[in-house]
């Protein structure tokens, strides 16, 4: 049974139509190891081995006896990130504020996953409401990275990354609205894609920035973060940012060779700022995409150096305009002291939010307020349309844009988080596809200082999921680091 723990979604999926294990032993097999190993790294905040379990049972009714399965992903268990609504479940968001909230529905992507069949484990720590790098953030306490627990796991999807580093679950959601996805696939060695905006629903993942965030699949693999984007994505009238186009199929193209494939190298990526190791492991990655047939070329991304201060104006705008409806009336934390309706809003929000996101909406407000609005938010706007400017005419060169996914690899607690200029700095290479809205995608390609992974990060054109995936595909086909595991989690 603990063989199980390294296999694909696939595997996994055709161990349950051969019954040779059914969903309550694999969900069984991944509750115990959160017993165990949890404790160590904070990744799950909350579990219910019951609820668990009633889930697992239902999926084994819907495998047929000759093997056949509502979808290829009934019975195999996930982890939510702490951000998606989830039935009966508590939904905290990281936040004090939220600390008690159990939500009375599911999120279209929850809803979306549950009914292909999938056994929820659980929700997932995460930096509070989103906002931070390390996951040093929450509410309910730092995750640790299972590779060396001294170090920060990436945020804000930091407790999903790291329950699948430390194989507490085969997959996860994640969301990311500048980089909270593939940052922490990358400093824990696993996969994870954020599709185009508007092809996965926001509905019911409590927003952070609203015109940037987007959910999508964590994994091993490339593989199966198209299983699980097949059954995430799709039309949601309920989200009005949710694009109405026909399904695909994300995994159609997996096996294509990459014969003829055009990668651009933005200069702007591969300059100043990014450490010695991760460039060592980046090239190695390069060249072995060569040798898979693919030829490099160089392009320019010349407003990419803009996208941290033009995110850092927009993002906090939007957070402040949706954190608005924190304030003690209808739901979340209220402060136990107070002489009048004023007093309680001011209260319940100082003592229910923590100090970054305090930071944010202050940041947002003061943006957003009269007299600065043109100075600030407005011109963010305008750098936002000339780097997706930067994006269309890059595309004109090349089929996808390679680089890293984060400067350096994971560094120890307490680094960058006396100093949130270095923290910001650390989504520097991602932060531009949110802006632009383009997908983009992280997998493992090395090791670099301290025996730490390092991330690969692949960009695509608008709607490219489908061949991100046969790109990074082809690449795991070739190497094998996405199946290397921590040692002390064996």
């Amino acid at each position: 049974m603990n063989g199980l723990i390294n296999s694909s979604l696939r595997q996994l999926s055709a161990a349950l139509a051969a019954k040779k294990v059914s969903a309550v032993e694999l969900a069984t097999l991944f509750l115990d190891r959160i017993e165990k190993h949890n404790p160590a790294l904070n990744a799950f905040i909350t579990t219910d081995r019951e609820k668990t379990l009633a889930q697992a049972r239902n999926a084994d009714q819907k495998v047929g006896a000759d093997g056949t399965a509502i979808s290829p992903l009934c019975g195999i268990p996930l982890g939510h990130k702490d951000i998606f609504c989830t039935q009966g479940w508590r939904t905290s968001c990281g936040s004090k504020m939220l600390a008690n909230f159990v939500s009375p529905y599911d999120a279209n992507v929850v809803a979306k996953l549950a009914a292909a069949g999938m056994v929820t484990l659980g929700k997932l720590n995460m930096d509070e409401f989103a906002m931070g790098s390390s996951n040093e953030t929450s509410y309910f306490g730092p995750v640790k990275n299972p590779w060396d627990v001294s170090r920060v796991p990436g945020g804000s999807s930091g407790g999903s990354a790291a329950a699948i580093a430390a194989r507490l679950t085969p997959a996860a959601t994640g969301t990311d609205t500048g980089g909270s996805i593939r940052q922490p696939a990358a400093l824990c060695g696993l996969t994870g894609l954020k599709p185009t905006y508007g092809v996965v629903s926001r509905y019911g993942m409590i927003a952070f920035a609203s015109s940037l965030d987007q959910g999508g699949p964590m994994a091993k693999s490339a593989e199966d973060c198209a299983l699980l984007l097949n059954a995430m994505a799709g039309f949601d009238p309920r989200d009005s940012t949710s694009l109405e186009r026909p399904a695909e199929d994300y995994s159609r193209d997996l096996e294509q060779p990459l014969a003829g494939l055009k990668i651009g190298l933005p200069q702007e990526f591969f300059g100043e700022g990014m450490d010695a190791d991760v460039r060592a492991a980046v090239d190695a990655a390069l060249a072995e995409y060569r040798k898979l047939g693919a030829t490099t070329v160089d392009v320019k991304l010349p407003n990419s150096g803009l996208s941290v201060p033009a995110y850092y104006v927009i993002a906090p705008a939007e957070a402040s305009s949706n954190l608005s409806r924190f304030d003690g009336v209808r739901y979340g934390y209220r402060a136990p002291q107070y002489d009048d309706l004023t007093e309680m809003y001011s209260r319940s929000r100082a003592q229910g939010f923590g100090a970054e996101v305090k930071r944010r909406i202050l940041i947002g407000t003061y943006v957003l307020s009269h007299g600065y609005y043109d100075a600030y938010y407005l011109k963010a706007q305008k750098i936002r349309r000339l780097i997706a400017a930067d994006f269309v005419e890059a595309f004109k060169q090349c089929d996808v844009i390679m680089g890293p996914t984060s400067p350096s690899v994971a560094f120890a607690f307490g680094a960058k988080s006396a100093d949130p200029v270095q923290m910001y700095l650390s989504d520097i290479y991602t932060i531009s596809t949110n802006l632009a809205g383009l997908p983009g995608m992280s997998l493992p390609c090395g090791f670099g200082a301290n025996n730490m992974p390092v991330g690969l990060q692949i960009i695509g054109n608008w709607f490219g999921e489908a061949k991100m995936l046969n790109v990074a595909h082809q690449y795991q086909k070739a190497t094998d680091w996405h199946t290397r595991m921590p040692e002390g989690m064996k």
